[in-house]
């Protein structure tokens, strides 16, 4: 069976979510390869072994940390010139969707962003896509090369295949370019004790009808008696109620978690375009016409100030 190559997202030895969900889907088209690269690079072997990874390919490198991509630019390609996989799998974050770009200029491939799912065809793998603000989805393949196909976090559910995979260190000649942007410093963000947003399994939203960056202390107890991440429509951001970081929409990041909860949000197309690829989605929203009710699974008319306490309440009643 042929090999896939999986880059590994993973920090300081511990592999996040999306990484696991590559290689479920990494098995449906041959034999996962993980690609770990940097410090704490040899201790992801276990986890990903968990996981269906028949082999690891490691290396540690000062470069990896102190300059931007190139360096994993250039041990993905010293991966692929290695082992000739039938695709090189990466999460499309905004770093992995950069390293699969420069990456498949490089071997002269073609590039797919973005999938929510993929599954072998007869000519290679075919990736699907929700495109145009998720109005459609579309199945494509590349017609050149080797593919490079960077595939949304929650696309897929993560399934253990224990496996005991040979652990190597990738042979890696970092080029000049390598080099030539340096990180001078980093400022660790302030933790929330949330989940990161593209990666939750629940996101709680609020939009204008929060009326008021106090009134997120109600969106907020939701999203923590749910375990959940935090979101914000554009024109809560706008208006100065909630961070820029945690702003969902087509100029904001794009989530496709199991469960959506839209409290406030009209539904204007900016904001379906980062949300519609959620697996249950439900709003809360005191307009009857609001265009967000013709998305939902389930629609609450109601006050969001009423609805989302009662909501709260019962969930931590539940859980007590």
């Amino acid at each position: 069976m042929a090999e896939v190559l999986v880059y590994v997202d993973h920090v300081d030895g511990a592999v996040r979510k999306p990484t696991l969900e590559l290689l479920t889907l990494a098995r449906r088209i041959g034999e996962p390869v993980a690609v770990a690269l940097g410090a704490g690079a040899a201790d992801t072997a276990a986890v990903l072994g968990e996981h269906g990874a028949v082999k690891v390919l490691t290396h540690d490198a000062s470069e990896y940390a102190d300059y931007l991509v190139v360096p994993k630019v250039d041990a993905l390609q010293a991966a692929v010139t290695e082992i000739s996989p039938a695709a090189v799998l990466v999460p499309s974050s905004a770093e992995g969707k950069e390293i699969a770009a420069r990456l498949a200029l490089r071997i002269g491939s073609g590039i797919i962003t973005d999938a929510v799912d993929l599954e072998a065809g007869d000519e290679g793998p075919v990736a699907t896509q929700s495109v145009f603000a998720a109005s459609f989805t579309t199945k494509s393949r590349i017609s050149q090369g080797t593919p490079v196909i960077t595939v949304k976090p929650n696309s897929a559910a993560v399934e253990a295949a224990p496996a005991t995979p040979a652990v190597s260190e990738l042979s890696v000649t970092f080029s000049a370019q390598a080099t030539g942007t340096k990180v001078t410093g980093r400022t660790p963000r302030e933790s929330t004790g949330r989940p990161e947003l593209t990666e939750a399994a629940i996101v709680v939203s609020g939009g204008r009808g929060v009326n008021g960056s106090e009134n997120f202390a109600v969106i907020e107890a939701l999203a923590d008696s749910l375990g959940a991440a935090v979101g914000a429509s554009r024109a809560a951001v706008d208006a100065g109620w909630y961070p820029h970081t945690n702003q969902v929409g087509q100029t904001g990041k794009s989530v496709s978690p199991q469960l959506y909860i839209a409290n406030g949000i009209s539904g204007a197309i900016q904001h379906r375009a980062g949300m519609q690829t959620s697996k249950t989605i439900v709003a809360v929203n005191k307009d009857a016409e609001a265009p967000i009710f013709d998305l939902v699974d389930y629609g609450v008319v109601g006050d969001l100030f009423d609805v989302v306490p009662a909501l709260t309440q019962e969930i931590n009643t539940r859980k007590g």
